[in-house]
């Protein structure tokens, strides 16, 4: 069986303005490195479906459901309509967050159901800012969670670890996830950085490590040694999903925890033997930030060929 590897074109057509960071050359970014690299060879490449309400609703309150797709459809052409002060959607930004959190479902049911190993998704926008009742931070719908619902109520499982490296916490996972036992999410953040959370978990099931600025590699890899690993190996998941960002690699200025491929790849090994141990292998990762583009391809690059094997 091949990874997959799920994207689709309305993904570069949400565009928030000229030089904002979340760009649509992000998704051309990583998919050139996985190219350069014959990563794509082991992986069968698969278009991202358009998430139903119903999907969505596992995650996120109808209310808000319902209030973003009437902004949405408001859009002018050729225009922009400001969520808040960082984000905002033009015309094509509702179906390519249809896409994204479509392209988690999928996945979530090809790796359940057995039918791949594992699944990258490059995409955006990305999601793990999305709360409930709210976007913001560049994200509209909670991808991860949509697709951590979706692997427990269409496929019965029962306990799933999400992982969280980007350089910002996932506060909308955490406001989606915080108070349901099935499961443990694991975060790894800069502290006093957007969203300027997390140090306070919201609930038992949420493992938060904010690190100081320029912490470095050896820092990050102690907190998932001394606090990640043990919680996993308590918790035993049986599917991981994980949210990749990158934007903590010393070339990308919208962090600053200094940290470099090799960190990537080496948190990735670290996730993939607790998959092989409790998960029969089964992860998603979803890609979240990352806005320097070649330090983004590269660190994609290595977090794939090792979440598929190829390392």
């Amino acid at each position: 069986m091949l990874a997959a590897y799920i994207t689709h074109t309305d993904c570069q057509k949400h565009e928030m303005g000229s030089n904002h960071p979340e760009c649509p050359e992000r998704l051309g970014a990583v998919n050139d490195q996985l190219l350069i690299k014959g990563l794509l060879d082991y992986m069968e490449q698969l278009d991202a479906p358009l998430a139903t309400q119903e999907q969505l609703a596992k995650a996120h309150s109808p209310s808000y459901l319902q209030e973003f797709a009437e902004i949405a459809q408001q859009v002018p052409e050729n225009a922009h309509v400001q969520i808040d002060p960082d984000t905002s959607i033009n015309e094509f930004s509702y179906q390519a967050a249809l896409r994204a959190a479509g392209a988690a479902v999928l996945a979530s049911n090809l790796v359940a159901s057995g039918q791949a190993p594992v699944a990258f998704c490059n995409i955006r926008p990305p999601g793990h800012h999305a709360e409930r009742s709210n976007a913001g931070g560049f994200c509209f719908f909670n991808n991860v969670a949509v697709g951590i619902r979706h692997a427990m109520s269409h496929h019965g499982i029962d306990r799933i670890a999400l992982i969280d490296f980007d350089v910002h916490h996932g506060n909308g996972s955490e406001d989606i996830l915080f108070d349901d036992p099935r499961v443990l999410m694991c975060s790894i953040f800069e502290k006093n950085l957007y969203p300027f959370c997390g140090d306070v978990p919201m609930g038992s099931n949420m493992i938060n490590v904010g690190l100081p600025t320029r912490s470095g590699g050896e820092a990050f890899r102690q907190a998932v040694n001394e606090v990640w690993i043990p919680a996993l190996e308590k918790f035993q998941p049986e599917m991981i999903f994980i949210s990749a960002g990158f934007d903590g690699h010393r070339e990308d200025d919208m962090g600053n925890l200094a940290l470099v491929e090799a960190d990537y790849e080496w948190v990735t090994k670290q996730i993939v033997q607790i998959a092989q141990r409790y998960s029969h292998g089964r992860i998603v990762s979803c890609l979240e930030g990352g806005y320097d583009l070649s330090s983004l391809g590269r660190s994609a690059a290595a977090h794939v060929r090792v979440l598929i094997g190829a390392d």
